[in-house]
């Protein structure tokens, strides 16, 4: 964890959020013994959207972030908010039934509707915008989005996606890379850092605290049954200690940090990609997958607008895709490369470049400004990845990187189950998740070799 939390500072040093965030304040670090309803463990969009709904429901929460407000995946990704899954709905189908897979996407696009709303209650400036284009690279993918339409329309009910041939798409976006594409008005874009930072001040106006710099040790359930791993001498986290903390005569769960500790009655976990030490037993069913965006220089409103007229949010189809937008200033954000292996290209602008010019080679005298990246979690099925370790520990992971709206509702989704309500959370956690195979030293190249299958697909 500690190389990956490097390797995630390093590529955010040249990220255009964080040169474009509004001021944010610090949050000092958490130091000596403190109690509280509930500890979550994250301060990126799905923490904090739980510490939001949380503290609406009177609850004293407390949040604890290793590095700093929106550090992870919720204050560098491609800043696109979409309905529906990564994974797709099939392995909801498959495992919980139409009737709840029905279900849930509705949720996906409670999401996004979510997301507008807080935008506007809290009056965050994160430069939403509507709109959000799918697009195929070849007949064969423009025939399977077609028959996803369909399917979408007929059986979920999805009729608000429209749908475009090869004119109305090259209309969309200046690039005769396409041949087809659907338009998801309901969808769209903005500032992901800026609206996490927002999130974090919308949470704290309600009486949420954070702690930044606070990187959690270990974590230990206060019920007698709980099997999450608890802490060795010296305060050591053990992974085969039962979890049964108790002060004051009654269980409460506890988290440590270096220099403190919170005692609760509720835990979550929100960490993602980043909580490999705490709970490796989650980290198994998960594995980091480096993402990587660029930015241009400023091209102008005329200019930047004859790419994307209706500046709507823009991503492929293929298995590795491409995925891009025009930010406030009129810059085009341009992502569309992953590495499953966690090692980063080594002239990532150059990189980035080379990806732009083949959909807009119309660019080539445009600088690139930012490049950056960091990690995202994926699960084996990318499905999202919800459930408890105790009956007082919850977590949220596993968004496999379609998780800028999903992340708000799932923090809904844990702060209704903490308050008791865990219809809509327990969906969720029926879905089944598999470890990756290959155990610590061969599950990468595991991986590597399998998504080398995909890319040869995206070929044909």
């Amino acid at each position: 964890m500690m190389r990956l939390q490097a390797q995630a500072q390093a590529l955010g040093r040249n990220s255009y959020y964080q040169d474009t965030a509004h001021p944010a304040p610090a949050h000092p670090p958490l130091t000596g013994s403190v109690r509280a309803d509930v500890c979550i463990v994250g301060a990126g969009l799905a923490g904090l959207s739980a510490a939001l709904e949380l503290a609406r429901r009177g609850m004293k929460v407390v949040v604890l972030e290793a590095v700093r407000v929106g550090w992870g995946a919720s204050g560098r990704n491609g800043g696109q908010a979409l309905a529906g899954y990564a994974s797709d709905m099939g392995p909801f189908e498959q495992q919980i039934g139409l009737a709840a897979a029905r279900t849930a996407w509705d949720m996906s696009r409670e999401a996004v509707r979510l997301m507008r709303k807080r935008i506007a209650e809290h009056a965050i400036d994160c430069g939403w915008n509507a709109g959000a284009l799918s697009v195929a690279v070849t007949p064969k993918k423009a025939r399977a989005l077609r028959q996803w339409v369909d399917t979408m329309q007929e059986r979920y009910g999805a009729s608000h996606l429209q749908w475009l041939d090869a004119g109305a798409t090259r209309a969309q976006v200046a690039s005769e890379r396409y041949c087809a594409g659907v338009m998801d008005p309901e969808g769209g874009h903005l500032h992901p850092l800026n609206y996490t930072l927002g999130l974090a001040r919308a949470a704290v106006d309600l009486g949420v605290v954070i702690h930044e710099d606070s990187e959690v040790r270990g974590v230990a359930s206060g019920a007698a049954s709980g099997q999450a791993g608890g802490f060795g001498r010296g305060g050591r986290r053990d992974a085969a200690a039962p979890l049964d903390v108790r002060t004051d005569g009654g269980g409460r769960a506890c988290v440590r940090t270096a220099q403190g500790e919170v005692r609760c009655d509720a835990v979550l976990l929100a960490g993602n990609a980043n909580l490999g030490a705490v709970a490796p037993q989650l980290a198994r069913r998960i594995m980091p997958v480096g993402t990587y965006i660029m930015a241009t220089e400023p091209l102008g409103r005329a200019r930047a607008e004859r790419l994307i007229p209706s500046r709507a949010a823009v991503c492929d189809t293929q298995f590795v895709l491409d995925y891009y937008r025009l930010s406030d200033d009129d810059r085009l954000l341009f992502g569309g490369r992953v590495s499953y292996s966690t090692v980063s290209p080594q002239d990532l602008p150059a990189t980035m470049r080379r990806g732009m010019l083949r959909v807009f080679p119309q660019l080539g005298d445009v600088a690139v400004t930012h490049a950056w990246g960091g990690f995202v979690d994926i699960t084996m099925n990318r499905a999202p990845d919800f459930g408890r370790l105790a009956p007082d520990i919850y977590y949220l992971q596993g968004f496999s990187g379609h998780g800028l709206a999903l992340t708000g509702l799932a923090g809904q989704l844990a702060a209704e189950a903490i308050a008791g309500q865990a219809e809509r959370f327990d969906l969720f956690a029926r879905l089944q998740h598999r470890p990756f195979p290959g155990g610590d030293l061969l599950r990468t190249p595991a991986l590597v070799l399998g998504m080398l299958w995909y890319r040869l697909r995206d070929l044909f």
